[in-house]
């Protein structure tokens, strides 16, 4: 950026941000952020702000951060690092850091950020509209990470932007305590919304032109409440009126029963796809992981799956380089991954998170096996996504249109009820349409088709 146009234009800048409330709001990490920065927003708004899409403009910016991988923190310091000249400009720039990485990392924020003026937890959240009312009398930093065993923001709705899918959060926290894992740290122990509370935010989602709901929790078949458990909460969700399909993210296999497969079975809107962590293929790094489930209850789960959904695509986590994860145990892994044939996966190189009971462990990897390894397994996991993608060539599937295709505005894009991208030929279709679609190709993680958009056999968008 040029310094000298800088120069010439603070004072007409700062003007600008004190005559105008407007936020900008960046988000890092996992859909729960996504879903929360929602609720911030309402806040704001509530207070007569307005977003804005250009961060020089606002009168307040909100990081709302991620703290379960090194990587994700180190992406935050550096952002707020290139935010400080904004605040040297206009010292009346409100600037805050929210969620997991200010619950996790205040004191080193306040020492080494100043220009930090606000540091949210996950449980703070309401606090905004009063902060910023105090803001015009006090330019104190303030501070508030404590976390709730209560709240759950049942009474509070986010404020969306338009689009196809609306994430809900029907939970927060989580009581599992893997041993790699900040989450309980940092978002507390498991809380679960009213089932009503979450009904009502889906119709509104409805109502606002959403045709996918994802419901959302750190152990979304932990959920559990006086009228209901996830399985009946999906059951209430799947018989909302207007909504095309419904996904959640992410289950615990210790967790998965009959009962929701059944639920599964049962409805038609919802998708024939489940996201299931493995973390590992070896029991004995699966125990050390304090995952409660062995290889053999895992495979088992998965036959289970494709019994009651014979054509359910799984997607799952994987880590690899866990503290004393020998050759051998990451061989399992990729033994793992052959035998329950993952649609897609996730896969990370292990990150030492304080505060965990595995950052204490001895026999950590170094980061050159552990890269070694990440290497080796997304190749075999890449093979088997293609594998798997390339049985569809000649089958028809349903595809929801979401976006044009990135590299042409002449196709569409969209996924298929197994969460595949596709992309096809733009014809008469619209986006939120659920299309027909006769798969000719595959490659990658990608799949190609042609549209049978014959108008009885699209699904409208209302």
């Amino acid at each position: 950026m040029n310094n000298t146009y800088i120069a010439n234009n603070d004072q007409n800048t700062k003007d600008t941000l004190m005559s105008n409330k407007t936020y900008f709001i960046e988000t890092y990490g996992c859909q729960m952020n996504v879903y929360d920065s929602e609720l911030v927003a309402t806040q704001l708004e509530k207070t007569g702000y307005k977003a804005t899409k250009d961060i020089e403009s606002a009168s307040l910016i909100f990081l709302n951060t991620c703290a379960i991988r090194e990587k994700a923190q180190e992406t935050v310091h550096n952002r707020l690092n290139s935010l400080e000249y904004l605040k040297k400009r206009n010292p009346d720039l409100l600037i805050g850091v929210l969620g997991c990485m200010a619950q996790n990392l205040k004191d080193d924020l306040l020492l080494n950020k100043p220009y930090v003026d606000v540091i949210l937890g996950p449980d703070s959240y309401r606090r905004i509209p009063e902060i910023i009312q105090n803001r015009v009398h006090s330019m104190d930093h303030l501070v508030d990470t404590k976390l709730s065993k209560f709240e759950i923001y049942d009474d509070l709705f986010p404020s969306r932007k338009d689009g196809v899918n609306a994430w809900i959060s029907i939970m927060r926290g989580c009581d599992k305590f893997c041993t790699f894992c900040i989450v309980p740290f940092t978002r507390g122990r498991e809380r679960s919304r009213p089932v009503d509370s979450i009904v009502t935010e889906a119709k509104k989602a409805v109502k606002n032109g959403f045709v996918e709901i994802t419901l959302l929790g750190q152990n979304v078949n932990s959920y559990t409440t006086p009228n209901g458990d996830f399985s009946d909460l999906l059951e209430q969700v799947a018989k909302i009126e207007g909504i095309k399909r419904i996904r959640y993210t992410s289950p615990h296999p210790r967790d998965f029963d009959d009962k929701l497969l059944n639920v599964m079975s049962k409805y038609q809107n919802i998708c024939n796809y489940i996201h299931l962590p493995l973390q590992a293929g070896s029991s004995t790094v699966l125990k050390r992981m304090n995952r409660t489930y062995n290889r053999e209850e895992f495979i088992n789960l998965v036959k289970k799956i494709r019994y009651y959904l014979p054509n359910c695509s799984i997607s799952t986590d994987i880590i690899v380089g866990f503290p004393g994860e020998t050759e051998d145990d990451f061989l399992e892994t990729i033994e793992m991954v052959k035998i329950n044939k993952f649609n897609s996966a996730y896969m990370f190189k292990y990150s030492s998170r304080p505060g965990t009971k595995a950052a204490e462990y001895e026999n950590q990897i170094d980061e050159e096996s552990k890269q070694e390894r990440l290497e080796r397994l997304i190749k075999t996991q890449s093979e088997i996504t293609l594998l798997q993608n390339k049985k569809k060539i000649g089958s028809i599937e349903y595809v929801l249109i979401e976006k044009e295709s990135k590299k042409s505005k002449n196709f569409w894009s969209g996924r298929t009820d197994g969460n595949t991208w596709t992309v096809i030929k733009k014809n008469n279709e619209k986006i939120k349409d659920v299309v027909p679609v006769l798969i000719t190709d595959a490659k990658g993680v990608t799949l190609f088709g042609k549209s049978l958009n014959h108008k009885e056999t699209i699904y409208e968008a209302n």
